[in-house]
């Protein structure tokens, strides 16, 4: 068990790293809010991001309680495997939402273009 705990903070901790490195002030949402609901990352505005560091991932229990904790944010759960890339997996909804809002994003850019 505290191994797990252990592995589960340092993978919590790597993500908000991997993030970082994109450009995102992320950091371990536990650490911000001290809730049991909060996200485990925060740093992605409108998502909310459970991180699994685990080899064999209970997709549908995750992105279940990932849902149910969500509030108005977008549920995502930010999942590697030992010597493997990082994946995001969404609900196929949520992900076409974030689809349109990418084209409706592209669409503005190029409308006010001269």
């Amino acid at each position: 068990m505290v191994n797990s705990i252990k592995k589960g903070k340092a993978g919590e901790r790597e993500f908000a790293w991997f993030l970082r490195q994109h450009g995102y002030d992320a950091r371990r949402g536990v650490q911000h809010k001290g809730t049991p609901d909060s996200p485990d990352v925060i740093g992605l505005p409108g998502f909310h991001i459970e991180v699994k560091r685990v080899q064999q991932l209970h997709l549908y229990h995750a992105l279940k309680k990932a849902t149910e904790e969500a509030g108005q944010n977008t549920p995502i759960i930010a999942h590697r495997k030992n010597r493997e890339k990082w994946v995001v997996i969404l609900d196929a909804e949520d992900f076409l939402k974030v689809v349109k809002e990418n084209e409706d994003t592209k669409d503005k850019k190029l409308d006010s273009t001269p």
